[in-house]
């Protein structure tokens, strides 16, 4: 395991344990407005005037700021990971599909990919966000159908590759069924470019899950994102900076974490030589 690798999966880590352990053992409720005027807009490690110390500060409505990243890193993490690995998936099957039987399904996939891919896809998930209904499950739904183009050319050229090979032929010449050579020997071998690309996308997803909360189309208050508690701290920027720059650098972390920890996977993979039938034979 490389620095990189360590560094980014620490920091995927920490994160992941803070979003599940802080929120669980607070004491104060995150979403609960109890006492604004003696706890409004404390700073960062600093207490209020009932004595209770507030490591990043406390927001407008006297809520703590950490238990609340930390309850917004729930969500973000889950809609990046959920949606970007719903998209890896659908991806996978329609390139799969499309390489290795190819005709007028792999012709309307890749149509369908390219004129997708056209089309920005912050473009793309503020249409969709703005024709339903905004909310969790829009979200997650939106990032999967908008983010599974680049998995299927990844996939779609690597299974056209290995259906080329002679053990792909020979497989099927002593009875092996199509689906089965492909699920069994040819999928095995092209899911390493599709896995990072996958890892890479949920750093993307979570910017744009935020991107999207940040314009009032992701996650509703008062369930708490990174992007709405930008948005939520914006006019307090000069007076209260802490509570807007608290979950961008949380946000910003998360993503590099995603980033590094996918860079170092594809270097990883590029340097490995994948092992087929043909290496076993």
């Amino acid at each position: 395991m490389t620095r990189t690798e360590r560094w980014a999966g620490g920091l995927l880590a920490a994160m992941v344990i803070g979003a599940l352990v802080v929120p669980a053992v607070a004491r104060q409720d995150p979403l609960a407005i109890d006492d604004v005027l003696s706890a409004r807009l404390v700073g960062p490690f600093s207490t209020d005037d009932a004595g209770r110390f507030h490591l990043l500060g406390t927001d407008r409505f006297g809520r703590d700021l950490f238990v609340r990243m930390m309850l917004a890193g729930r969500l973000s993490l889950a809609i990046g990971v959920v949606g970007s690995a719903m998209a890896g998936l659908i991806g996978v099957s329609i390139g799969a599909a499309a390489g290795w039987w190819r005709g007028a399904f792999d012709r309307l996939a890749m149509s369908a990919s390219d004129a997708m891919l056209a089309i920005p896809r912050l473009i793309l998930l503020l249409l969709c966000a703005a024709l339903w209904r905004p909310g969790t499950t829009t979200v997650v739904v939106v990032l999967a159908a908008t983010g599974w183009m680049g998995v299927a050319r990844l996939i779609r050229a690597e299974v056209i590759g290995a259906r080329s090979q002679a053990w792909a032929d020979a497989a099927q010449a002593v009875g092996t069924t199509p689906l089965r050579v492909l699920v069994r020997h040819v999928l095995p071998n092209a899911l390493g470019p599709a896995i990072v690309a996958t890892t890479l996308g949920v750093g993307n997803a979570i910017l744009l899950e935020s991107g999207l909360a940040f314009l009032g189309l992701g996650v509703q208050p008062p369930q708490p994102s990174w992007g709405n508690m930008i948005a939520g701290g914006r006019d307090l920027i000069v007076t209260a900076p802490w509570v807007a720059i608290a979950p961008g650098v949380a946000l910003i972390l998360t993503v590099l974490g995603c980033t590094l920890l996918g860079d170092a996977w594809r270097d990883r993979l590029a340097g490995e030589v994948p092992t087929t039938l043909a290496d076993r034979a």
